[in-house]
């Protein structure tokens, strides 16, 4: 049996009529069907009305996609966004419960971009909304180029904390990343732990300490390249064992075996 992967959608615009859509890329549905062998369940940013328990009855492990909108300033304290700030409340309001309940239970979570930035804030804490505008800080979002090679090639370095798990992937205290965020860390959630930093100081990835199960994020994007990228893949990878892992703690037959 297959595990069923949820995947995080944003609200979306678009279409003849500029109709709302619950949307997410196809990159994270590939990375499911390609690396981590699930079925990719799409779940809708559909706000208060999303049943988590049910969610979390049905669902193997847990992916929270990046998006262009940011988290709102209210879910953590913030001041106001700037104005024309793409917004998503809805979305906000199914996926900081729906992280805080998957990390209670022990249900695999792969955090990324913008959801690295929901894990922070559900855990507690709280965001840079412009990076790029903090003293000595470098801009981390790349120009929105219709080259995809110039919009999600990689952009800089950070640096690996020696012994995380993403350490443990890469086998190397030093990787390039893509970079396509203005939101970041400022609180790091009570409980996180730090796996890697740009050398301005964003915070990069990180881990649920006591989490009853894998739960991790990266601000970064591996959904782009895992195809050839061994460190990308090696997150999926990681996010898949640790999903069949639960599943068979259950005493459920995957698929591999």
């Amino acid at each position: 049996m297959k595990p069923m992967i949820g995947i995080s959608c944003c609200i979306k615009t678009f279409g003849v009529f500029g109709m709302a859509n619950h949307a997410a890329s196809n990159t994270y549905v590939r990375a499911t069907d390609l690396v981590v062998g699930g079925v990719p369940v799409l779940i809708p940013a559909n706000g208060h009305k999303a049943d988590i328990a049910t969610l979390l009855s049905r669902l193997d492990g847990l992916i929270f996609t990046g998006s262009r909108s940011n988290v709102h300033p209210d879910n953590y304290d913030g001041p106001a966004h700037a104005p024309e700030t793409p917004e998503d409340a809805e979305r906000d309001a199914v996926t900081l419960p729906l992280i805080r309940a998957a990390v209670a239970a022990g249900i695999p979570v792969l955090a990324i971009c913008r959801g690295m930035q929901e894990m922070n804030v559900a855990l507690g804490g709280s965001l840079h909304q412009r990076l790029q505008d903090l003293p000595d800080h470098i801009d981390h979002s790349t120009p929105m180029s219709p080259i995809s090679k110039v919009r999600t090639g990689k952009s800089h370095p950070v640096v690996v904390t020696e012994g995380g798990w993403l350490h443990r992937i890469t086998k190397a205290r030093r990787i390039a990343v893509n970079s396509l965020h203005n939101q970041g860390v400022d609180r790091l959630a009570p409980g996180l732990v730090i796996d890697a930093e740009a050398a301005d100081g964003t915070v990069e990835a990180v881990h649920v300490l006591h989490s009853a199960g894998f739960a991790v994020g990266v601000q970064w994007h591996p959904e782009y390249d895992w195809d050839h990228d061994e460190t990308s893949r090696g997150i999926f990878a990681a996010f898949a064992d640790a999903v069949r892992a639960r599943m068979a703690s259950l005493g459920m037959q995957t698929a591999a075996e």
